[in-house]
């Protein structure tokens, strides 16, 4: 494994945290779904800190921003996911808390990141 920044940065190792979380919950979904909401959300958790990864190895702040911003749309993404998800009984809204705070505090951090670096470029 390479040795880069990005592994060093909170919000990167909080988005593999919340990947690990979202692999753990989408193992009770129904068979039925493998192809549906299971892959989906994991494609998206997947989605999140590969583009924390890829924007932070960006030189220019553009890049780096809009990286983050399709890291941050991914979290969306999942939380779409997740309500629907607890629509269809695959799981109960107490049991996602911790992954709630999660992808809160990943926003946060990226939504942070994303003015910095537009501060920046001004």
């Amino acid at each position: 494994m390479l040795q880069l920044s990005h592994k060093n940065l909170e919000v990167w190792k909080r988005s593999i945290k919340l990947t690990m979380k979202i692999y753990q919950i989408t193992e009770k979904f129904p068979n039925t779904e493998i192809y549906g909401l299971v892959s989906q959300l994991r494609r998206a958790a997947v989605s999140v800190p590969s583009n924390i990864a890829e924007g932070a190895s960006r030189t220019s702040a553009k890049d780096k921003v809009r990286f983050f911003e399709i890291a941050r749309s991914s979290l969306v993404e999942i939380d779409t996911q997740l309500e629907i998800a607890i629509q269809l009984g695959y799981s109960a809204e107490d049991d996602l808390h911790d992954v709630e705070v999660i992808i809160n505090e990943t926003f946060a951090m990226l939504s942070s990141l994303m003015q910095s670096r537009t501060r920046k470029r001004r």
